[in-house]
């Protein structure tokens, strides 16, 4: 059976190299002052889907996700590796969005996307860890979910067999399409892009890219490639063009406020230096032992 796959995916930043200007004075992220890259466990969920889409021949995946019109650069990698189409959500009324709005927006554009049997996404994204975008999902779209997918392992028959990582072993759940998946980063790594889609998508850009261009005074190269071939335009949606409601978009849906933020530098009061030895290896052990620290 051929899928329609629908596959979550965001533009964080990097927490590796976060400072001080990373956080705004209203408790969001200053996104322009850090890089911004794939979140991580949503590749590991597009690989996931791309392997469904190698093994139920006539299956699609489209990339879905949220943010400026810089986020384009999630679905072009999408389509390096193997991704068939995708839609950016970019609305300022989208800016600021806490977990409930971020579902809200991704769950009216999937009712405009129509025709899905999968969506997947990563456990959770870096720059919140909140693990709760992919459930309140499904929740919205009265969807059966399954979390911290490991692999896929059928689909079949209008089913889903799965295995998920729990606490203390692995179990093998099965379900009812359509579903919502979300993997963990301990599933199989995405797979590297492919020579030839990067040749075919490099000049795919969205309406906000192309209007950079212009602004900036450059003629839109190839310009005239656009018209010919419709695929190398990133399609963007705003809180109209999936019927959103605006209150429940952005900074106005989000009920999750931040009260205070606090920089904690930690510094170690005292130290000590043992050598090598077995005696002073003995006696540091004995020492932990007797305050705790282990054992």
């Amino acid at each position: 059976m051929s899928l329609k796959i629908v596959v979550l995916a965001k533009q964080v930043p990097d927490t590796r190299n976060v400072g001080k200007d990373a956080m705004n004075a209203d408790g969001t992220i200053n996104r322009a002052a850090l890089p911004a890259i794939f979140n991580p466990e949503d590749l590991n969920a597009l690989e996931q889907a791309l392997r469904l889409k190698d093994t139920h021949p006539g299956s699609t995946v489209t990339i879905l996700t949220m943010g400026p019109g810089r986020a384009a650069e999630i679905i072009r990698e999408g389509l390096y590796r193997g991704a068939d189409n995708g839609y950016l959500l970019t609305d300022r009324a989208f800016a600021g969005a806490d977990t409930l709005a971020t579902s809200y927006a991704l769950a009216t554009a999937i009712r405009k996307i129509g025709e899905y049997d999968l969506i997947i996404g990563g456990r959770q994204a870096i720059d919140g860890d909140t693990a709760q975008v992919g459930p309140q999902v499904a929740e919205k779209l009265g969807l059966p979910q399954i979390t911290y997918v490991e692999e896929v392992e059928e689909v079949a028959d209008g089913r889903i067999r799965v295995k998920r990582h729990i606490d203390g072993g692995v179990e093998t759940v099965e379900g009812p399409l359509p579903m919502v998946l979300t993997v963990n980063g301990s599933a199989a790594p995405c797979r590297p892009r492919n020579a030839k889609l990067v040749q075919k998508y490099k000049r795919a850009l969205g309406a906000q890219e192309k209007a950079a261009l212009t602004k900036e005074g450059a003629e839109l190269a190839y310009a005239e490639l656009y018209e010919k071939r419709p695929y190398l335009n990133i399609v963007e949606w705003s809180v109209a063009d999936v019927n959103g409601d605006t209150k429940q978009c952005g900074l106005s849906g989000s009920p999750t406020k931040v009260k205070k933020i606090e920089n904690i530098i930690f510094q170690a009061k005292e130290s000590k230096t043992i050598s090598g030895s077995d005696a002073d290896v003995e006696n540091l052990i004995v020492e932990l032992l007797a305050n705790h620290t282990i054992g």
